[in-house]
């Protein structure tokens, strides 16, 4: 038995009139944004290639582009230029269903159509500019993106930016004038033109006619926009991003210690350049960060299951409300299911983190026999190791472990995220543990006998997870295994019976693809991701952590559509710290900052009574 839809022919195929209706209701409201930034996008591209190529403003496609908002009035192809730029920033904060685009949108277009008007008498430019700002006004509802987290340095970042936008586009501008130029300047004297015509001066290059007059005003346009976008940036009001609050951060605390043992990554959560969002009852929390639009989660909620849902309801609440991509990083098989389940997401498997049961660890046996040698050779050279919890360390040492930490890192910017905590020695992490290696030098060092650092935070009662390994460049090779070792041998004594280590992305891949027997899609993802492996730590990491025998326990990233994968990635390469777009901070200023962020004794009393 078939049901007939109205409108519809048997087997599901829309009739005539069925379609007619459908195009004259006009696209989904959800469709729209989408719709008018891509709108805007062409429309941008066309009036920027009006006002640069000459041979454009004379083609059949310029005689239908000239028609469209931004090419009317004197001067054309300056104000065409601007027009196409500003046109393509405004198409961005469109798709993303930002509100003040929105309003720009809507001033910008009846200003545009009355000036088709004003100077072409054009009825078409009016009713192109009419037919975009009508969607945007039936539909203003969708257009509710509230602002990014953003600071000052977004200006700077804009300036640099658009600067090397317009030096671009103004050599091309100079360069498709060449024939019509006086002369035969150098690149350089192009450049310097182009710098000049900027910021409003009068460059080395002279054109025949009224070239030079077509070139100087599109110069100064770009030069304008560049400037008057910057300044707008530099004195619109901050929204600075979200961090852990004292009060969240106890909350967090709370919550870990009551379902900290079921997630090894539950502690990175109380990373304080992190937000957070609670379910209704406070009994889950998801923990985040916003990356280029990219609202990551890492690992799963914190807190009781059954309270899920809640949290992750708010979570994409949030990401709604500022046109966030959501996306959840390295959570675990359950995790992965729940948010599917709840969202509608997809998930993807990611990698795998190696955990080693205590109970199970011997270097007995042929398969530790590496590890078993290195060990004994490091120990026969002098070094001894200590594994200590880091509420039992001295303020002196603990200092000296900080700083030692700091300059060995080998980076200008701290990486990891979903599986790092970003500090050391803080008083609210008494139980995360230390391991360091020290040897007794003829000339100690400016750490003293302190060779190698790894620093682990709890996993509930009986874990904890690696969070850092640092090492002197000049100590031997082998520092990592020789404390992994020993921290895995002073486990019983600590009352720790499971260790998490690093986290291994495309484990599988690399595991199945050497085996005899793979297909040739696998074999070339293997050779792919061993060709990655140069720039970021991909096989390497993998054979480190088979060394210890662990399970593997594999790690889902999830995700809305696989569109969003790429950005996805690029936002999670910029939280990890692989990708830094950032203005790096000197290496002095950072120490400081840290020193500033370590809560003082009394305020952590406060908030252990609080806790309490």
């Amino acid at each position: 038995m078939s049901v007939r839809i109205d409108g519809e022919k048997p087997g599901g195929v829309p009739s005539r009139s069925g379609r007619v209706r459908r195009i004259l209701r006009g696209p989904r409201p959800e469709a729209v944004p989408t719709l008018i930034g891509r709108a805007c996008a062409v429309v941008g591209l066309l009036d920027i290639a009006a006002g640069v190529f000459p041979r454009f403003r004379h083609s059949r496609m310029h005689a239908w582009a000239e028609v469209l908002p931004g090419s009317f009035g004197p001067f054309a192809a300056a104000l065409s230029l601007s027009a196409g730029v500003l046109l393509l920033l405004l198409a961005h904060g469109l798709r993303r269903r930002k509100r003040r685009a929105w309003r720009a949108a809507v001033v910008l277009l009846p200003a545009g159509a009355a000036a088709e008007f004003a100077y072409r008498h054009s009825l078409v430019g009016v009713l192109i500019a009419l037919a975009l700002l009508t969607p945007l006004l039936l539909h203003r509802k969708e257009f509710s993106a509230l602002p990014d987290p953003r600071s000052r340095w977004r200006a700077l970042t804009n300036f640099v930016l658009m600067s090397a936008g317009s030096l671009a586009l103004g050599m091309l501008i100079v360069s498709v004038h060449a024939h019509r130029m006086v002369g035969d300047p150098s690149v350089a004297d192009r450049l310097t033109h182009v710098v000049y015509g900027l910021i409003g001066f009068e460059g080395p290059i002279d054109y025949q006619g009224n070239t030079s007059w077509t070139v100087a005003f599109s110069l100064g346009a770009l030069g304008w926009i560049t400037a008057v976008t910057t300044i707008y940036l530099a004195f619109r009001p901050e929204h600075p991003a979200a961090r852990l609050t004292e009060e969240d951060e106890v909350q967090l605390r709370a919550l870990l210690t009551k379902h900290g043992r079921r997630d090894s990554l539950g502690h990175f959560a109380l990373r304080r350049d992190k937000a957070v969002v609670f379910s209704p009852s406070g009994k889950a929390a998801v923990t985040y960060r916003v990356v280029s639009g990219v609202m990551l989660a890492s690992g799963d909620p914190i807190g009781d299951v059954e309270a899920w849902p809640g949290a992750i309801e708010r979570f994409m609440d949030e990401a709604k409300a500022h046109s966030w991509t959501p996306a959840v990083m390295g959570c675990s098989e359950t995790g992965g299911e729940v948010w599917t389940r709840e969202t509608g997401l997809d998930a993807l498997e990611l990698g795998d983190e190696a955990v080693v049961d205590v109970a199970d660890f011997s270097l007995a046996g042929r398969a530790m026999r590496n590890v078993r040698q290195m060990v004994k050779r490091i120990e026969r050279a002098g070094y001894e190791t200590r594994v200590r919890r880091i509420r039992d360390l001295g303020d002196a040492e603990l200092e000296r472990i900080r700083n030692a930490a700091e300059d060995w890192r080998g980076t200008d910017t701290e990486r990891g995220f979903s599986m790092a905590l970003g500090r050391i020695g803080d008083p609210a992490d008494g139980d995360c543990l230390i391991a360091t290696a020290h040897k007794q030098d003829d000339e100690p060092g400016e750490y003293g006998d302190l060779k190698a650092i790894l620093h682990f935070v709890p996993w509930g009662e009986d874990g904890v997870s690696l969070d850092l390994m640092r090492r002197d460049r000049s100590a031997d090779p082998g520092m990592n295994e020789l404390l992994i070792v020993a921290a895995l041998q002073a486990a019983p004594k600590l009352a720790i019976s499971r260790v998490s280590l690093n986290f291994a992305m495309f484990r599988s891949a690399l595991a199945r693809g050497e085996k005899i027997g793979a297909g040739p899609v696998l074999r070339a993802w293997r050779g792919l991701l061993v060709f990655l492996s140069r720039w970021f730590q991909i096989e390497s990491l993998y054979k480190f952590n088979a060394k210890f025998q662990p399970r593997w326990e594999p790690r889902f990233v999830v995700y809305r559509a696989s569109s969003d994968l790429a950005r996805i990635g690029f936002a999670a390469m910029q939280a990890e710290g692989f990708v830094n777009l950032a203005v790096p901070m000197p290496r002095f200023l950072r120490r400081r900052r840290a020193a500033s962020q370590r809560p003082c004794a009394h305020a952590v009393a406060e908030r252990d009574v609080r806790a309490a």
